[in-house]
């Protein structure tokens, strides 16, 4: 056992004793390493944005750290550019891992991260290994504007523990039944004004998931007929600071629908 995973009894153990819900509920520490995983991982979930001690922090941050190492960080200048659009880079893989001037999070309105335990949506990967700061971070954000975040905004914070300098979070829209052309302008406008706030902090890169896809259902080739379309013309047109936009697809049929797509550009 690595002495970052040596942490975890004492992280799970911090989180369940400073909540007096989980403390009366008698929870047992298990002794699987990945069920401590999951354990903590849920535990940070469903913590309420507030301080915890330096030493949470400090033993917090180690664990994460070699979290991410372990499963390989990738440099997103070495990543390959689209030939027909030098600034454009299609990659698959886990967004957590890449490190590069900007990530971007599908986000939900609140703007505080996903709440449901070990969840498999982005907002939840994100948070969870960016550290129990992005929560607190958020909050503070959120309680300064005084509402929630409008749908096709975006808010940016540090990447804390990821490889990512910061964290770009953005509403997309949630589609109940037929897509309309307000659902395809608002989903255009989540891309530019994440890519407008990149500009305003003179990032170079920013790595795009695939918004409003997952829990918000928009539909898969449409978001990214979308995504493609507003990012090109927003490069051709505004980018000064920007010199690469990469697409970051996790599933083969995602990465299938892109390269259609970017093959015809």
């Amino acid at each position: 056992m690595t002495p970052a995973i040596e942490l975890l009894d004492e992280l799970i153990r911090y989180l369940i004793e400073e909540d007096p819900t989980l403390t009366n509920a008698t929870l047992v520490i298990p002794d699987d390493v990945d069920e401590k995983k999951r354990l903590f991982r849920a535990l940070m979930n469903i913590r309420p944005p507030q301080p915890a001690t330096a030493l949470f922090y400090q033993q917090q941050d180690r664990y994460l750290k070699a979290q991410i190492e372990q499963a390989g960080i990738t440099d997103a200048v070495t990543l390959p550019r689209i030939a027909s659009k030098n600034y454009l880079t299609l990659w698959q893989g886990d967004i957590t891992t890449l490190k590069v001037d900007a990530i971007v999070n599908a986000a939900n309105q609140q703007m505080l991260g996903c709440f449901h335990p070990n969840h498999r949506c982005i907002d939840n990967a994100i948070h969870s290994f960016a550290g129990i700061q992005l929560r607190e971070a958020c909050h503070f954000l959120m309680t300064t504007q005084g509402r929630p975040e409008k749908v096709g905004g975006a808010k940016i914070t540090p990447g804390f523990n990821l490889p990512a300098r910061h964290i770009i979070h953005t509403v997309g829209p949630t589609i109940h039944s037929a897509v309309t052309e307000s659902d395809i302008e608002l989903l255009k406008q989540c891309y530019i004004s994440c890519m407008q706030l990149a500009e305003r902090r003179q990032l170079n890169h920013i790595a795009f998931c695939c918004i409003s896809t997952g829990e918000f259902h928009f539909p898969a080739q449409l978001a990214a007929e979308t995504a493609v379309e507003t990012v090109v013309s927003f490069m051709e047109s505004q980018a000064q600071s920007l010199k690469q936009v990469i697409f970051n697809v996790f599933t083969d049929r995602d990465k299938s629908i892109y390269e259609r797509i970017l093959a015809a550009h």
